[in-house]
């Protein structure tokens, strides 16, 4: 039995940190529905591997990345520059790839919400903002959270999931909380979630949306591949 849960683990490790080709990663999935063991253990790595997201040195990204975003918000031109933005760089292995993109989305969140100076000014104004990007550092998601029970969901760029599986939206309000879920994305459209009561969200508060079985996680925890993730600015 010892064997077996170091097996999970282990094998729960090079899943999260992105070191199974496309072949394996699906036999880890199809095995993941029906493996309650392996679904606990891929929950507990990415607990555990939170602080990877933490760390990383800033380096100029496309400066085209501004204009992407205000594009796809329809935001026009406000008569001022946009800042510098900057990222972490990702490291030549796959560990390394989830650390760049979550790094990538605490700059892109600063912008918006800075340089904007949250421009959405017909929308009761968000107590923080995330921009969410996938591991490539391309940004797809915009999260507003107010502080109640229905954050906003706000695509930037296409997606189509699975028809089988569920995409969940989760957020680490304390590292004793642990990963939580804010509910399910039904469509690739804005939406406001329902969601449970949490503490005031606060700067840096990482979000992400994985995919999960049909209906959502049944560990309660993050245990599918993550489509896009990301820290919170808080607008200034």
């Amino acid at each position: 039995m010892s064997d077996r849960r170091n097996t999970a683990a282990e094998r729960a490790d090079e899943y999260v940190l992105g070191l199974l080709n496309a072949t394996e990663m699906s036999a880890f999935e199809a095995e993941m529905e029906t493996d309650q063991m392996l679904r606990v253990a891929v929950a507990r790595t990415r607990d555990r591997f939170l602080e990877l997201d933490l760390a990383g040195r800033a380096e100029p990204i496309d400066p085209d990345l501004w204009s992407r975003i205000e594009a796809s918000l329809g935001v026009g031109d406000k008569g001022a520059a946009a800042p510098q933005i900057t990222t972490a760089s990702a490291n030549d292995n796959n560990r390394s790839r989830w650390r760049w993109a979550a790094l990538s989305a605490i700059t892109a969140s600063a912008v918006l919400a800075v340089a904007l100076g949250y421009a959405i000014l017909d929308r009761p104004r968000p107590q923080v903002i995330a921009v969410l990007m996938d591991g490539t550092g391309a940004p797809l998601v915009v999260v507003e959270d107010f502080g109640d029970t229905h954050p906003r969901i706000i695509p930037l760029g296409d997606f189509e999931a699975p028809t089988d599986k569920s995409m969940q939206v989760w957020t680490l309000p304390s590292k004793e909380m642990g990963a939580t879920s804010l509910g399910l994305l039904n469509a690739w459209q804005t939406t406001k979630l329902d969601s449970r009561a949490l503490p005031r969200p606060h700067e840096e508060q990482l979000y992400e949306i994985t995919l999960e079985q049909p209906g959502g996680s049944p560990t309660g925890r993050p245990t599918g591949p993550i489509l896009v993730k990301g820290f919170a600015k808080v607008p200034r």
